[in-house]
């Protein structure tokens, strides 16, 4: 069965290169370019897997992580970021992170992780 994945960066060049490398994987892919686009789609789609930039406008990754954690919606994530040694204490404690990527990241990785994640 098709697994769907959210893809929310505000680069089109990452939002593009990730919904090509899942989507040849037989993935339906989402994306959004904000944290608030993030959520409206949560709404409307069911989603497996949210693949996320930590910086992002109007609404930013840890503040997304908030909302999903008092919604309760329970999606396995991954979040990128250039910065990870800054940011990793603090995105750790959602239990719904299943891992932190540092931009920028090897595909070939990602597409493992993504794939065994969604196993």
């Amino acid at each position: 069965m098709e697994k769907k994945i959210l893809i929310v960066d505000d680069e089109v060049g990452i939002r593009l290169l990730l919904e090509d490398l899942l989507g040849s994987e037989g993935h339906g892919v989402y994306t959004a370019q904000t944290g608030k686009e993030a959520l409206d789609l949560l709404q409307v789609h069911t989603i497996d897997l949210l693949i996320m930039d930590y910086k992002l406008p109007i609404l930013d990754g840890i503040e997304v992580l908030k909302q999903l954690e008092r919604e309760k919606i329970d999606i396995p994530t991954i979040v990128m970021s250039g910065l990870v040694e800054n940011i990793k204490d603090e995105i750790i404690t959602f239990p719904i992170v299943k891992k932190v990527l540092s931009k920028p990241f090897n595909v070939l990785e990602v597409r493992e992780f993504v794939n065994q994640l969604l196993a």
